[in-house]
């Protein structure tokens, strides 16, 4: 197949042909290094058909054919249709790698945008829908590419995270997908990777895009690393070097940085990713340095890429305030999903937009008849649970735990009348319901009852009541016994008006006791 960006060698077998020792070395020495993490993954290898792909693909076929290389990647070649050659590319992808006896898998993508990242992330999102878990991609990046990677990164602005430049081992998770991307090569110049093509005579696709300067990266490669070499001649290897200088000094911030957040976040409000919490007074204890780490750190939890300065700075300045204005928000848009930064009191949210929208969804009122006949006839063993939902979508479930025969059990402790019907209800708590902790000295409603048990505005909506009727059949007196106030997070007991002469029992000791045995499961 003939076309002017493929060179024109003819595809043949490079089984025999020689192989270079320094890109070899390269290859085995990465191997060995995450040799124990390689074990028993499959590897894939991104291959665009251009000379460096090619290249790397041609080495594992010379080193697997010599026993050196313990597995043959399968090639992942992706089709974005951005050219009018598309198809004939991926054609000649699959045509060489027939003659090499490789396998090819060809994906297509379809590319929302023109630029070169909307292309590259279009690339990335299909090669990773159609990788397994754990899988390894295998990607021909050298030290070109990471010198070019970090001039980018410093005309951005970047910290020493994004001045490490691209990693040679990647775990890179979305959701619960994880795979990991493998990159040899980068200390390899792109002359080296050249000469063995050549040598070769690799029919590889020379895209005319590379070079042609209508994006960052390209303008550099054309116009800025010449120039830098007339300075210095070794300053490829000198920015890979700086490189990895700067990576070994971000793997110590974020070492401090995590230290820091074990120090700080409130696990009891935690629902990764959904929400993550600070606590304030606790960050304040940090250096100012400390606290700029551990906000980036805890920001970027989740993401692909770090958060801005500006929102690094914003957010701290958020935590700094000492007024009692908890209705400022701050948003970031991810890669992933976008999140609000809020404040309340003396702790920090950062709240995703599918958190926000499942704390919107209504609370469904649940009622379970107690009767001793009912629960015969479900023949639920004495201890077993019983989980009521109380709010769902696809991603998130709240559900309430509970042990109906140790309920009963307590009901008959405080000497019910036999005659009473108990049945357990859940109701959402709404304003204007008058409840009583039993901590309080008397019932509060609405924000009274907001603020004492401190309760952020995002989560009022999220409440909900756990109390016991009784109904005697005889003169149908109702009686309404509140034991619990739920959130997604915590529980309140609850206590009963004793001036109430319907039920005058010591409902505090009761709902304490109740609950041991009814446990608010955390949204999963």
């Amino acid at each position: 197949m003939t076309n002017s960006a493929i060179l024109p060698y003819p595809i043949e077998p490079i089984l025999e042909l020689p192989i270079d020792t320094k890109l070899a070395e390269a290859l085995l020495s990465s191997l060995i290094e995450y040799g124990e993490q390689l074990h028993g993954r499959r590897v894939w290898l991104a291959c665009s058909g251009g000379r460096d792909s090619l290249a790397l693909a041609a080495l594992c076929v010379q080193l697997y054919n010599q026993g050196k290389l313990p597995f043959l990647p399968q090639l992942l070649h992706v089709n974005h249709g951005l050219q009018a050659n598309s198809n004939i590319w991926a054609q000649h992808v699959t045509d060489w790698a027939a003659a090499q006896k490789i396998p090819c898998t060809i994906l297509q993508a379809h590319v929302i945008g023109h630029d070169e990242q909307a292309a590259r992330q279009a690339r990335y999102d299909v090669m990773r829908a159609q990788l397994n878990q754990n899988d390894v991609l295998l990607l021909a990046h050298h030290a070109d590419d990471q010198a070019e990677t970090v001039l980018m990164r410093l005309i951005q602005g970047a910290g020493a995270n994004g001045l490490s430049g691209m990693q040679p081992w990647r775990v890179q998770t979305q959701g619960m997908h994880r795979i990991v991307l493998w990159r040899p090569w980068l200390t390899i110049q792109r002359a080296s990777i050249s000469a063995y093509a050549k040598r070769l005579k690799l029919p590889y696709i020379d895209d005319p895009t590379n070079e042609g300067g209508d994006n960052v990266r390209s303008g550099l490669r054309r116009d800025i690393m010449p120039v830098l070499a007339k300075y210095n001649p070794n300053v490829i290897d000198n920015i890979a070097r700086s490189a990895q200088l700067l990576s070994d000094a971000q793997l110590i911030v974020n070492a401090q940085a995590a230290k820091d957040l074990q120090q700080t976040e409130v696990a009891s409000l935690q629902l990764l990713p959904a929400q993550r919490v600070l606590n304030i007074d606790k960050l304040q204890q940090l250096p100012l340095y400390r606290q700029r780490q551990l906000l980036h750190h805890w920001l970027g939890q989740d993401e692909p890429l770090p958060p801005a300065k500006q929102l690094v700075d914003d957010v701290l300045g958020l935590s700094q305030r000492d007024d009692h204005d908890h209705q400022t928000m701050l948003f970031w848009q991810g890669r992933k999903q976008s999140y609000t930064i809020r404040r309340y009191r003396q702790q920090l949210y950062r709240l995703s937009s599918d958190w926000l929208k499942w704390l919107k969804l209504p609370l469904a009122e649940q009622t379970l008849s107690l009767s001793v006949p009912l629960l015969l006839a479900n023949h639920l063993p004495e201890h077993q649970p019983i989980s009521i939902t109380l709010r769902s979508d696809q991603n998130i479930t709240w559900q309430v735990q509970m042990i109906p025969n140790e309920l009963l059990r307590l009901l008959d402790d405080i000497a019910l009348k036999a005659t009473l019907k108990p049945v357990l209800k859940i109701t959402p708590l709404h304003r204007n319901t008058r409840i009583q902790t039993a901590l309080a000295t008397r019932p509060q409603v609405g924000k009274k009852l907001y603020q004492t048990l401190g309760i952020p505005s995002w989560m009022r909506e999220s409440l909900a009541v756990v109390h016991v009727t009784f109904r005697n059949a005889e003169d149908e007196i109702t009686i309404e016994l509140p034991l619990l106030l739920l959130s997604p997070f915590e529980r309140w007991v609850l206590g009963s008006d004793k001036s109430d002469p319907k039920f005058n029992t010591d409902s505090k000791h009761l709902a304490a006791t109740v609950n041991s045995y009814l446990r608010s499961n955390n949204p999963l």
